[in-house]
């Protein structure tokens, strides 16, 4: 009789561990906030890597936001109601979101994706009047328009090395996330200039009502540019 029992007993637990494996494993949501990289009177600027296997609760904003991928892959987002899409993100592409609404990304490919998600302030600013001579910074040749509404353009770029750019007028102000490592020369029409090493994610903040040309000196160097209206 015992032995009958123990028996029972152990065909039980051996079950029970069948059936609590075969259960689906719920991942918990992180809801940790993240310090923005950039903020100022015009732009906050997170830099956000979602992990396999770790859903991320995007918060909710005062205003539109675009996100823009700088690491891509399969993401998974689900709404507040529950209605959940699936997208395959690829460097340089970018989501507007005018409302900033509540929602969670998870990447569901096997590595890391990084955003960027930057919260656009205020109103749309008018442009800086060129009074320089030399044409707008974008477009350019080698350029590659993503993505344009009343608040933003955002484009891609590619540097050649030793190739300078046009030089041009920058009406407005940007955003630029540095894909790879690589050193720009930026040159002013009265000769000077200035050698800035960029690394891989770097995000800057650049003023408009400028003039200058750039020229990869060293690596190699792409980004997404934002221009902000």
């Amino acid at each position: 009789m015992i032995r009958s029992m123990k028996k029972a007993l152990a065909i039980l637990k051996w079950q029970l561990v069948i059936i609590l494996t075969a259960l689906p494993v719920i991942a918990q949501v992180d809801a940790t906030p993240t310090a923005p990289v950039i903020d100022n009177e015009r732009v906050k600027v997170w830099d956000i890597t979602l992990i396999p296997g770790k859903p991320r609760l995007m918060q909710r904003h005062e205003s539109a936001v675009v996100t823009m991928f700088l690491v891509g892959g399969k993401i998974r987002s689900t709404k507040e109601n529950g209605e959940t899409t699936v997208s395959e993100r690829k460097f340089g592409e970018a989501v507007y979101d005018a409302l900033g609404t509540e929602h969670t990304e998870e990447v569901i490919s096997g590595s890391p994706a990084r955003l960027i998600v930057a919260e656009l302030k205020g109103p749309p600013e008018p442009l800086y009047a060129n009074k320089s001579g030399y044409p707008p910074a974008f477009p350019r040749p080698g350029s590659l328009k993503v993505f344009e509404n009343e608040r933003v353009v955002i484009w891609n770029y590619s540097w050649t090395p030793n190739v300078p750019t046009p030089m041009h007028f920058h009406d407005k102000d940007v955003v630029v996330v540095y894909r790879y490592d690589g050193s720009l020369k930026s040159a002013t029409p009265d000769g000077k200039s200035v050698v800035n090493d960029y690394k891989s994610g770097s995000i800057w903040f650049n003023r408009g009502d400028r003039v200058h040309f750039e020229e990869l000196v060293k690596g190699q160097q792409s980004a997404i540019v934002m221009e902000l209206k």
